[in-house]
């Protein structure tokens, strides 16, 4: 079914009413790696920080109980799109992490679902993730996606789409989400949030899609899901400031910074305290929820949820080309 026969709205609400998650009806649940005779095989599209970083984690003999059941076993590094790939150095430098901790690479993408359980999709840019994730769906294997899902809130919609078609679930989450500083904050407490992080642009995407992704899931993570209109107040070569307006009254602010000091960080107002969230905590927190999805096949996030963070940042840019103008969220990928 393409995008423009479904309405985001009636999507969203047909994957809430059919269960807690895609792909969950008539699939095999584990729920711990003892309910398998050994690890599920995980394959890895596309050389990045993160294949390189979760690999180490993964696949490190000392990795700790609460990442038993999955281990890297293969990845398939596709040809990738000069505007935003990585130089020669860095790939170099991604295969040899990921080769060290016993990874096997491939050649093509048919010889990697062959060889494995589950999969993640690692490549850098959002516009391929579709065609990447397609052989996965096909195969029925559960998909983590990364950042950016799709390079605007069409193609993010349209992988869903096809998901649902083939009923494999699918995950998809910045690390932010999991950050130390969130373990402090009632999040059925919180009144407003204010969060920030860097921002920089590229031009093939929706402005917030390529880097913006991870305060705004921040931000997400502490107001919940129920925004239904953005503001994008101020765009600047230094920085980005989006207003969004939850249903319940509540604001939540988010500032995309390109220029000065660049970190991740935000602030969470509470009726009696106002909790300042820390930075980056690493990725180790995000590959164990990512374990835990591969085990059980429930996303950690509702799939409405991340549908709802790319609709808010899709708002915003319609925002700014609209000088600001707020922008209801069921609205923001018609013109």
């Amino acid at each position: 079914m393409g995008f423009e026969k479904i309405a985001r709205r009636e999507f969203v609400r047909n994957i809430a009413v059919s269960g807690t998650a895609l792909g969950l009806s008539g699939l095999p649940l584990f729920t711990s790696a003892k309910s398998k005779a050994e690890d599920l095989k995980v394959g890895i599209v596309g050389l990045s920080v993160h294949s390189a970083a979760f690999s180490k984690i993964l696949n490190d003999k000392n990795r700790g109980s609460d990442l038993d059941g999955c281990r890297i076993t293969a990845l398939y590094h596709p040809p990738g799109n000069p505007d935003v790939d990585f130089s020669p150095e860095q790939l170099r430098t991604f295969e040899k992490d990921v080769v060290s901790m016993g990874v096997k690479m491939v050649d093509t993408m048919d010889q990697l679902i062959d060889m494995v359980d589950v999969v993640m999709i690692e490549t850098n840019d959002g516009r391929p993730h579709l065609q990447e994730s397609l052989p996965a769906f096909k195969a029925g294997k559960p998909v983590f996606i990364d950042k950016p899902v799709g390079a605007n809130l069409k193609e993010v919609i349209e992988i869903y789409e096809q998901a649902e078609k083939y009923n494999v679930p699918v995950f998809s989450s910045s690390a932010l989400r999991y950050i130390d500083g969130l373990k402090k904050v009632n999040l059925e407490a919180v009144h407003s949030a204010h969060t920030y992080s860097p921002a920089s642009l590229e031009k093939s995407h929706t402005d917030l899609f390529w880097y913006g992704i991870h305060g705004v899931e921040l931000l997400f993570s502490v107001m919940g899901p129920g925004c239904r209109e953005v503001m994008q107040v101020h765009h600047s070569p230094a920085e980005d400031l989006v207003i969004g307006f939850w249903n319940d009254g509540r604001q939540g602010v988010f500032r995309g910074i390109r220029e000065g000091k660049r970190d991740f960080g935000g602030t969470v107002f509470q009726q009696d305290e106002i909790f300042t969230l820390g930075g980056f905590s690493g990725y180790r927190p995000l590959v164990v929820k990512i374990v835990e999805f591969f085990l059980t096949k429930k996303p950690p996030v509702p799939t409405e949820e991340t549908i709802e963070i790319y609709s808010f940042m899709e708002a915003a840019q319609k925002s700014k080309e609209k000088g600001g103008k707020r922008i209801k969220i069921e609205h923001s990928v018609t013109t």
